[in-house]
């Protein structure tokens, strides 16, 4: 999970970020790592321990390398609409929408989370995408449309199924909140926006808060018996039972919505309008099918096959690659994901992977491996 930091032409290393809450990590035992231009907790205590902790009570995750950015000016949900594919116009106030920056090729720039505010539009956007991002929406952004850099803020994730129960004991009211809406909240003598949201296909909560402010919500929240600080190592195990693509590995500039299985976030108003980036490319493969489709493999055995293996046909044809692979926590046993030939993508396919030159025998699986247990009104 970790991630090379880049180097300047003097082969001298860039200088990496610290996070709001890098004491308080480093207190906890917390063993620090460059990911996305930050010094960053990959794990405490073990990545299966953290993994089965937060499946079973309530884990919290320091997501302050990630971007968020406010989005306001005349017509802003109009101006967005012209780069992402959801149908903003018709969002309701307060419910986040996952979404996606396309590429005038349909390829993705990156995924994120796009709320409106009234007529303002808060969006999270990836760590290690993020200034790209912001220079992105800038320059194809009119003038009108102003995009903040909220830097001031952190942003912490609470997630597991005693995480609402945990929360509320210091926020009152937020459990009353439904899976993917959002609101202001005030704890802590601090203002809050809170969604429940998260990443892990868990129930949970994403807290924006002040930098300055972090600690002593994340001290009120580890002080619950219910919660122990999780790694980077944890989170992307869980996101990857979960099914979810991590961009610059499962989803990047050479991927489409379509081939990645994101259609969900290609609202039907905008497949009968277009009028966004990449909408001839992606609407044709709405209409016809993607060359290559995101699949879930189970792997026999019991070692885990990484980012970079090949997949293979029964004849040793080389069909596609791994994007995302390890051991599952859950399972017991080794998951993956990545892209196949679409002739082969359905489900029960058998396989080959080819890693360091060993075979593994795989079969196509459907995910999210694990079942999403995100809590919805009304649900029994």
């Amino acid at each position: 999970m970790s991630q090379e930091v880049h180097s300047d032409p003097t082969d001298q290393p860039v200088s990496l970020d610290r996070l709001p809450l890098d004491s308080w990590h480093r207190s906890k035992g917390g063993r620090m790592v460059p990911f996305a231009g930050y010094e960053m907790p990959i794990q405490y205590e073990g990545i299966i321990a953290e993994h089965t902790w937060t499946r079973a009570n309530a884990g919290l995750f320091d997501v302050s390398h990630m971007g968020q950015l406010l989005v306001h000016g005349r017509g802003a949900d109009m101006a967005l609409e012209k780069l992402l594919p959801g149908d903003l116009q018709a969002l309701g106030d307060m419910k986040p929408k996952y979404s996606l920056l396309l590429e005038d090729d349909g390829g993705i720039v990156d995924d994120l989370m796009a709320t409106r505010r009234g007529d303002d539009f808060y969006v999270v956007v990836n760590g290690a995408t993020k200034y790209n991002d912001i220079d992105y929406l800038q320059r194809r952004l009119p003038s009108e449309v102003i995009v903040d850099h909220m830097k001031e803020q952190a942003l912490l994730a609470l997630q597991g199924p005693r995480a609402a129960e945990v929360l509320e004991t210091i926020v009152p009211g937020v459990g009353e909140l439904g899976f993917m809406q959002g609101g202001p909240f005030r704890a802590l003598g601090q203002q809050l926006w809170i969604s429940r949201s998260g990443y892990t296909g868990e129930d949970g909560f994403e807290i924006s808060v002040p930098a300055g402010a972090a600690e002593p919500l994340a001290e009120a929240m580890t002080a619950h018996e219910a919660v122990n600080p999780i790694g980077l190592g944890a989170r992307d195990s869980l996101r990857l039972e979960a099914g979810l693509p991590l961009y610059g590995h499962d989803i990047d500039r050479n991927t489409t919505p379509v081939m990645a299985g994101l259609t969900f976030a290609i609202n039907k108003r905008r497949r009968a309008e277009g009028g966004f980036l990449g909408a001839m490319r992606i609407l044709a493969e709405l209409a016809n099918g993607p060359p290559q489709k995101r699949v879930g493999f189970n792997v026999d055995g019991r070692q885990p096959v990484r980012e970079g293996a090949l997949v293979l046909d029964g004849e040793g044809n080389e069909i596609g690659r791994i994007t995302s692979g390890g051991f599952s926590p859950s399972l017991q046993r080794p998951i993956a994901m990545g892209y196949v030939a679409t002739p082969f993508a359905d489900v029960g396919t058998a396989l080959k992977l080819e890693q360091r030159g060993k075979l593994f025998d795989a079969v196509v699986a459907a995910m999210p491996f694990v079942a999403h247990r995100y809590h919805r009104k009304g649900a029994a």
